[in-house]
Formats: structure tokens, sequence, C-alpha cells
């Protein structure tokens, strides 16, 4: 196997009476940013940290470059990861955490500099990290993660706290990363950011997994818009059609898995208003809310995107 190779086969987990994974398995290759999405809940972080030897699973195996985390000498030189930022000593600067985790590697002192410099983090580097902002705690995390120079990379939710700056900086990181020819696995609930950066999908949710994919195959679709004053009424209809629906706005619904005809003919035949219906190629927060509508934990009925 590629040592730029994530494979996950057969992953089960409870954590007492709850089943966090059931039967999960997927493939990360070198080269391709692997967007890793679902609800919370529905089994991310447990796949990440059994990934990374954090957690045991009860069946099943997670392995990097055909070797357990557990069993790979020098771990930061295969595997890079973004779990937490937080977990950094406060009192720390950003420079002497990097040299820390250089020497539990093996690392020359200059690798220190140089990652510090990826990140844009070299006027910090002397700084201590209990004062960092959460972005720039990300940009020490990420920094910590590409350390080793790996050939495998895993952050999860590495745009949180990133102002627009640093959302443009990160995708153009994880792009350079995978030319590169590293296998990149990137867990996020911002769609239209691994939209535009995420050459496959792997969606889970309540521990199995939903979708597999390249990107393209699954923005092959329509979602089709309507303009109604009774956006409750339309998608209890819809609903019972087989249409499965997301409120945009006060009085704008998104409809997948019908037709602009199928829509007008389920709300002629019930009687509910509507203004216009329109159509529009599905996004892949389209394709996330339909592949996860029952799947997620706490719900409030109708999906609703701001």
């Amino acid at each position: 196997m590629n040592e730029a190779t994530i494979e996950v086969t057969g992953l089960r987990k409870r954590y007492g009476p709850t089943l966090a994974l059931d039967g999960v398995s997927f493939t990360a290759p070198p080269g391709k940013v692997t967007g890793f999405i679902g609800p919370n809940g529905a089994g991310k972080s447990t796949t990440i940290r059994v990934i990374l030897g954090l957690d045991e699973p009860d069946e099943g195996r997670a392995w990097v470059g055909g070797h357990a985390y557990q069993a790979l000498n020098h771990p930061l030189r295969h595997v890079g990861a973004l779990v937490d930022a937080a977990a950094v000593q406060p009192s720390r600067t950003a420079r002497n955490h990097l040299l820390w985790l250089a020497r539990s590697q093996r690392l020359d002192a200059g690798r220190v500099d140089s990652v510090l410099g990826q990140v844009g983090l070299t006027a910090a580097a002397r700084r201590k990290a209990g004062g960092f902002s959460l972005g720039m705690r990300q940009r020490l995390g990420i920094a910590a993660a590409l350390l080793g120079d790996p050939p495998v990379v895993i952050l999860d939710e590495p745009f949180n706290g990133m102002d627009p700056e640093g959302i443009v900086w990160m995708r153009a990181l994880l792009r350079t990363l995978a030319t590169e020819g590293r296998a990149v696995l990137v867990s996020s609930h911002l769609m239209s950011e691994l939209q535009g950066i995420a050459d496959h999908i792997v969606a889970i949710g309540r521990g199995k997994i939903l979708a597999d994919a390249a990107i393209e195959e699954l923005l092959t679709g329509e979602q089709v818009l309507l303009q109604t004053p009774a956006p409750a009424e339309a998608a209890q209809v819809l609903q019972r059609a087989g249409g499965a629906t997301t409120v945009l706005d006060d009085s704008t619904l998104g409809i997948s898995a019908l037709s602009a005809r199928q829509v007008v003919e389920a709300l002629g035949r019930s009687g509910v208003a509507f203004a216009e219906v329109s159509t529009r190629r599905a996004t892949l927060e389209d394709v996330y809310f339909q592949l996860t509508n029952e799947e997620t934990e706490f719900r409030t009925g109708t999906a609703v995107r701001r």
C-alpha cells in the first residue's frame, strides 16, 4: 500500500448503549482532498480518533500506509493531524511548542521555523499560545500537523476561527498538500468551502457511510427553488410526495428528489399557494441535506439553512 493512503475497514465502536460506528469503511487516497461530512454525532470524530490510535475499535481496522498508527515509529513523520486546536500548553510560546514536538520526533529545529513561516506565524513565534486567537491556534495546530512533512494529513474542522483571508489561505494550503501527493482528509461543516477544494466526499450519518463518491458524481442533479407564502405547509406536502426540503429563507424552500413539474403538481393537488418555481444546479450543501435528512441527531422539524 502507498504510504500516503488512509484505509478504514469495517469499523464498529460502541460507547455504552450508543453505537458510534456501524461498519464504517472508506479509503482516502494520495493526491486527493477527501471531504468527511456528516451531522453532529454522526461518527466523524470517533472515526478520526480511531485512525489516530486515540480510541480502539470494537471491530475493524484503520491503517495509514498499511500500518496501524500505534505501530508507526515517529508518527508525526507519517501522519499530521489537527484534532483540537486548544491542545497546547498556554504558557509556551508557539516556537517552543513546536520545538518540543520536533524533539520528540527527532526533527531538526530548522523544520520548526519552516512550518511557522508556512502557516504565517513567524512574527508570533515567541508569543505565548495562551494569548492566541482561535484562528492563530488553528494555524499553530496546522503547523504541528505539518512538522514531520507527513504523507498523510488529517484536519478536523480546520476552517474554525479563520477570517476571510485565513479561509482563502486554507483552501490554497489543502490543494497544495494534495498536489504534492499527500492524502488529505478534511472533516468540516462548511460545505461551501469543501465544494471548492474536495476531490472526493465521504458522508456519514449515525455511524454508517451514506455516500462515498467523487464530488462531481454527487453534484449532477438539480435543486428546485420554491417561492411560497406558506413554506411550512408546502414542505409537508412535498415531503409526503418524496421530496427533501430545506428552508432557505422565510418564503423560499429548496427541494431535492422531485422535479419542478412534480413540485407544481403536488402543490396544485393540495391547494398550497406558491409564487414561483425555478431550478439551479445542486451544491454540496444541497447534497448534504439530502443525504443527512434522516440522520441528524438533533432535529427541529424542517431543515433550516441560513
